[in-house]
């Protein structure tokens, strides 16, 4: 940091960004600590010969010159010779830590530092000619606070698209023969995710990624659009079960031919579409505004997470795995791997996420859960003033704790498999926070979250000894068995399957059928049981209510027999 103020003493001092090599020279870690110096623009030189020094040299002052021509090198050894205490090279490109070679190093005794060429004319505006300098290098805190902020936001995401996801999937199983209108069908529609589906997705991800890369002007508005788009539909997704509680804006509106608007939808939907909508307009417009204009980001990503985690259902554990571990290879390829093949030696996963730091246009992207920095940090300063979270690192793991909700409503697990999933997500993201503030670089997330949950929920259904079912997916209401019903006794005659004839009375019993147990009855038993019965057995007739025992003639008999075959085809599946 270079802090700067008036030489006059009436204006207050300010921070400015500034990137060094301490093997130039070493800076003071506390400001008070730094020297207070003169600042001299020579920005009109770039100081690569000695006539490029002015008159008199650059006694106990701080020269700022500008970048090219020569080498750091022989613009510090020029500084120094003339008596300078330091040196700020003024840059339009890129900043980049000086550098040099170890024998130069050793020629050097004064600090070197690279400072914009923006924040040199805000110097100028804002202090004018005569200003004072100060040069040091404050520690960076190990974590900030808006770490927590972003833990409580991801991980409670995570639990409740889960918990919704799978509530509401297990509902509409088990109510398939209940009709809702359109707008409630239209809600609960959802995809599975299939194998061919994962391959196409992660092809698609490394495309879009590597496009970004090169051409992240242009394409930084396309998703910038559809990130608006889908954040509405996500908001209204997300707000509509509330809204439909109102007791207001009940009526539809008139009979009409427009589309959408032809299905008469309600007005009180129609404001909430209208609302939605409106909250991604004003986000898209001030989404440059870092003071406010996070809070709606977060808002907006935190309902498209939602939306997607209702939406995208993986239908067994190993759909879960093949997509997890698929992403996996992906995150860690993306910021480990791809160093190492760039010219810049940057992750094209940090470059994109954070903004490449020459675009020409300083756009981010929005696919990012974003808290700005509470400590006093000198990443604020330096184009770094958020931590953010990628929607992957919480879509991802979202979808496996979702397939663990449903799974445990489906077994009767009492939430075993989604509690622990949650909380493993919760621990793996802990562990991304600890190994970013080790190495103080940017983190694949799914490095750490993927282990934890995938094992996790792997040691759940090894440990309950359900492991086959879980990785299947054969849990699920269509391969339970459903409760008994109870059927009120019916008297009606049983058709034998080769003739037409009319059999004799069944005996006069109370039948429990189950529907899933298709076992046909001996005639005269009683019940509809795996084990054979005595049919020469007493039955208490006490306890058992009787059935008339007349046998129904003509219509009255073709009537029973009609009621019959009705109340068996009626019986639910």
């Amino acid at each position: 940091m270079v802090h700067v103020l008036s030489e006059k003493g009436s204006s207050k001092g300010k921070d400015y960004c500034i990137l060094f090599n301490s093997q130039w020279a070493h800076l003071p870690h506390d400001l008070g600590k730094a020297s207070l110096l003169q600042l001299q623009d020579q920005t009109a030189s770039v100081l690569c010969s000695p006539s490029d020094v002015p008159d008199g040299g650059f006694n106990n002052q701080i020269p700022m010159v500008m970048r090219g021509n020569c080498t750091f090198y022989e613009k510090v050894r020029l500084a120094q010779i003339n008596g300078a205490r330091g040196l700020l090279i003024v840059s339009r490109e890129r900043l980049v830590p000086p550098g040099g070679n170890r024998s130069q190093y050793e020629e050097i005794d004064i600090p070197v530092a690279l400072l914009s060429y923006t924040d040199m004319l805000d110097i100028g505006k804002s202090f004018g000619s005569s200003v004072k300098g100060a040069m040091y290098a404050p520690n960076e805190p190990v974590l900030d606070y808006n770490m927590v902020i972003i833990f409580v936001m991801a991980v409670g995401t995570v639990a409740i698209g889960g918990y919704w996801a799978g509530s509401r999937d297990v509902k509409k199983r088990y109510m398939k023969h209940k009709r809702d209108d359109g707008a409630e069908k239209h809600d609960d529609e959802t995809v599975d995710v299939t194998p061919i589906m994962i391959c196409v997705f992660v092809v698609m991800c490394c495309s879009m990624l590597v496009l970004l890369y090169f051409f992240y002007d242009h394409l930084v508005y396309v998703i910038i659009g559809i990130f608006c788009l889908a954040a509405s539909i996500g908001l209204y997704s997300c707000l509509s079960p509330f809204v439909r509680r109102f007791p207001l804006g009940k009526c539809r509106i008139p009979d009409n031919n427009l589309p959408y608007f032809h299905k008469r939808p309600q007005v009180r939907m129609l404001v909430l579409a209208v609302f939605c909508i409106s909250v991604s307009v004003v986000w898209g417009i001030f989404r440059n505004e870092d003071q406010w204009a996070w809070v709606l980001q977060d808002a907006l990503g935190i309902a498209f997470c939602l939306y997607m985690l209702k939406t995208i259902r993986l239908p067994t554990f190993k759909g879960c795995t093949l997509l997890l571990l698929v992403l996996f290879v992906y995150d860690v390829f993306f910021v480990f791997i791809t160093p190492f093949l760039t010219k810049t030696g940057e992750s094209i996963m940090v470059e994109v996420a954070a903004g490449p730091s020459d675009s020409a246009t300083h756009e981010k992207l929005p696919m990012v859960l974003k808290v700005p920095r509470l400590n006093s940090s000198p990443l604020a300063l330096c184009d770094r003033p958020f931590s953010l979270l990628g929607f992957g690192d919480i879509l991802v793991p979202g979808l496996l704790v979702a397939y663990c909700h449903r799974f445990d409503i489906q077994v009767q697990s009492s939430r075993v498999y989604f509690v622990a999933c949650t909380i493993a997500y919760g621990i793996g993201l802990l562990v991304t926070f600890v190994a970013l503030a080790l190495m103080q670089m940017g983190q694949p997330a799914l490095l750490y979250l993927v282990p934890c949950t995938l094992l996790t929920s792997f040691a759940v259904a090894l440990w309950r000894k359900e492991l086959g079912m879980f990785w299947t997916g054969s849990g699920f209401a269509k391969d339970l068995p459903q409760p008994p019903l109870v059927i009120a006794p019916v008297s009606c005659p049983e058709l034998p399957k080769d003739s037409g004839s009319v059999p004799d009375p069944p005996p006069d019993t109370e039948q429990v059928t189950n529907p899933t147990l298709h076992v046909e009855e001996p005639h005269g038993s009683t019940t509809a049981t795996e084990e054979p019965t005595d049919t020469n057995a007493n039955t208490d007739q006490s306890e058992i209510p009787i059935a008339p025992s007349e046998e129904p003639a003509g219509q009255d008999k073709d009537d029973a027999e009609n009621k019959c075959l009705n109340a068996e085809q009626n019986q639910p599946e």
